[in-house]
C-alpha cells in the first residue's frame, strides 16, 4: 500500500500539501522532504557466497496453512479460484455505498465461524477477529495439530504473532458512533478489548493455551510478512518450537472505505469492478480493497520432525526496513525496496541466481507497481528466469493481511509447480521486462521464492521460501 499515485494522477491528492507548501511556511523538520543520500559502493568489500541454515533447530518450516478469503476458507479452494484467474471483486452490499465515488471491494461473503467459534463470542467479536481464530485453526488443523493432538505440544513454547493494519475497526466505529448519539455509558466493554491491534494473537493464545511469544505487529501492508520474519527469529532463537504467524484485516466499512477514498488512492472503475485491479496495466487507476485473514504453521524442523509434521515448505529467511523518506510514496531511487530484497536473500543464504519466482507487492496504484519493479531490476541484473504474478489482482489488497494470503499462494505455488495468473492485463507497461503470468496460469518449477509486501510509513519487508529438501 505504499504508493497512492504518481506526481501527474489527475485527482490531487490532500496529502501533497504535506511537501508541497509555500517557502515561508512554517513547519517541523521532520515533515521536511529531504535530499535522497547518495551511498556509493565499496570496491574493497569482499562477498561470500551464500550459506542456507543447516541447524535443524534453526532451519524453520511451514507444517500447515489456514485462511479466511473472498475464496471462502479452504487453501486448496482458494488456489484453484486464483489458477482459474477468478475475480473475487464486486460490488459492495455489506452497507449503502451508493454515495461513494468507489463501490466495490473484495468483500467477503458467507463466512461463517460455526466449529471454531463459540456463539456467544462470536456475536460480540469484530470480523477481524473472527478471521483470524478461524484462519489459526485450520492452519492447525492442516498442520496435523487438530483435536487432541495439540496437547502434545510444549505449550510454553507454542506462540502466536497475528498483525493487523487497522484492527477492530467496526468495533471502533460503532462505538464512536454510540458515544455521539447516545453518550458513554452506552459505550460497549468490549469496545477497546475488541479495538486494540493485539487482541487476534491474544485470543487466539487464549483459545488454545499457546504460552510463548504473543503479540502483534502493526506496519500497514507490511504487517504479515514483519510477523513471519519475526516468528522465525523466535524459533532460531529457540525462544519457540511453532509459532502461529500472519495477518488479518476487516476494513470493508463505510470508515474504512471512505479514509482510502480521501486519501486518493482507490480505483473508481465502479462500471466493471473485476477489472478494477490491475497491476502493471498502463490504464491502472488505484488499488481495490479487500478483506481476509492468512496464516501460516512456522517451526523449527527440529519439533517438526519429532512429531513427524506433514512438512509443505521451508522459510529461508526474509528482512524488514524503512524508506525514511515519506508517509505513502516510494523512494524515487527505490533503495528501500531493493535493500530490503537484498538483506532477506542474505537472511535466506540465496544468491540472486537462485531466485526464479516474485509473488509482488504489485497494487495497482501508479507510481507503486514500478517502483517496485525498478527495485526488483536492481537486484536481478537477469530477468528472463524470473516470473511475477499480482495476487492482489483477483482479491484486492487486503491490507495487513495481504502478506498473509500472498505467502500462501506463494507456498502453494512451490507445491503445485503452477503460477496463477495475473488477470486484467490488457495494456502492459513497456518498462516491465518480466513475465508476469498475464491472464492465464503458467506452469514454472519454482527454485526460490520471495514475496514483497509494503505499507504507509515506508515499511518494508521480504520473505524468501523454497521446497523443502531434507
Amino acid at each position: 500500500m505504499q504508493a497512492l499515485q504518481s506526481p501527474s494522477s489527475l485527482r490531487p491528492s490532500p496529502l501533497q500539501p504535506l511537501q508541497r507548501r509555500s517557502r515561508n511556511a512554517t513547519r517541523p523538520a521532520f515533515f521536511s522532504q529531504r535530499k535522497l543520500p547518495v551511498i556509493a559502493a565499496s570496491s574493497n568489500v569482499s562477498v561470500s557466497a551464500p550459506k542456507r541454515e543447516t541447524d535443524p533447530k534453526k532451519r524453520v518450516v511451514i507444517t500447515g496453512m489456514g485462511l479466511v478469503s473472498v475464496f471462502g476458507n479452504d487453501v486448496d479452494a482458494y488456489y484453484d479460484k486464483l489458477l482459474s484467474g477468478e475475480s473475487g471483486i464486486t460490488l459492495i452490499d455489506r452497507f449503502d455505498a451508493s454515495k461513494f465515488p468507489t463501490r466495490f471491494a473484495g468483500q467477503i461473503r458467507g463466512f461463517t465461524a460455526q466449529g471454531y467459534i463459540d456463539g456467544k463470542n462470536d456475536r460480540r467479536l469484530d470480523d477481524c477477529l473472527r478471521y483470524c481464530i478461524v484462519a489459526g485453526k485450520k492452519a492447525l488443523e492442516d498442520a496435523d495439530l487438530g483435536g487432541e493432538k495439540l496437547s502434545k505440544i510444549d505449550m510454553e513454547k507454542a506462540g502466536v504473532l497475528v498483525g493487523t493494519g487497522m484492527g477492530g475497526l467496526t468495533v471502533f466505529s460503532d462505538n464512536v458512533q454510540t458515544l455521539i448519539e447516545k453518550g458513554h455509558r452506552k459505550i460497549s466493554p468490549f469496545f477497546i478489548p475488541y479495538s486494540i491491534t493485539n487482541m487476534a494473537s491474544a485470543l487466539l493464545g487464549i483459545e488454545l493455551g499457546f504460552m510463548g511469544p504473543n503479540y502483534s505487529i502493526s506496519t500497514a501492508c507490511a504487517t504479515s510478512n514483519y510477523c513471519f520474519y519475526a516468528a522465525a527469529n523466535h524459533i532460531r532463537r529457540g525462544e519457540a518450537d511453532l509459532m502461529i504467524a500472519g495477518g488479518t484485516e476487516a476494513a470493508v466499512i463505510p470508515i474504512g472505505l471512505g479514509g482510502f477514498v480521501a486519501c486518493r488512492a482507490l480505483s473508481q472503475r465502479n462500471d466493471d469492478p473485476k477489472t478494477a485491479s490491475r497491476p502493471w496495466d498502463r490504464d491502472r487507476d488505484g488499488f481495490v480493497m479487500g478483506e481476509g485473514s492468512g496464516v501460516l504453521i512456522m517451526e523449527s524442523l527440529e519439533h517438526a520432525m519429532k512429531r513427524g509434521a506433514p512438512i509443505i515448505a521451508e522459510y529461508l529467511g526474509g528482512a524488514v526496513n524503512c524508506d525514511a523518506y515519506h508517509m505513502t510514496d516510494p523512494r524515487a531511487d527505490g533503495l528501500g525496496v531493493s535493500t530490503c530484497i537484498e538483506r532477506s536473500l542474505e537472511d535466506a543464504g540465496v544468491s540472486p541466481e537462485e531466485v526464479n519466482y516474485i509473488n509482488a507487492h504489485a497494487t495497482s496504484t501508479l507510481a507503486g507497481d514500478l517502483a517496485e519493479i525498478n527495485a526488483i531490476k536492481k537486484v536481478f541484473k537477469n530477468t528472463s528466469e524470473i516470473k511475477i504474478n499480482a495476487t492482489k489482482s483477483m482479491i484486492g489488497h487486503c491490507l495487513g493481511a495481504s502478506g498473509g494470503l500472498e505467502a500462501i499462494a506463494t507456498v502453494k505455488a512451490i507445491n503445485t509447480g503452477w503460477l496463477h495468473p495475473s488477470i486484467n492485463q490488457f495494456n502492459p507497461e513497456p518498462s516491465v521486462e518480466f513475465n508476469t503470468v498475464p491472464n492465464e496460469k503458467q506452469q514454472h518449477e519454482v527454485n526460490v521464492a520471495i514475496s514483497n509486501s509494503f505499507g504507509f510509513g515506508g515499511h518494508n519487508s521480504v520473505v524468501a521460501f523454497s521446497a523443502f529438501k531434507p
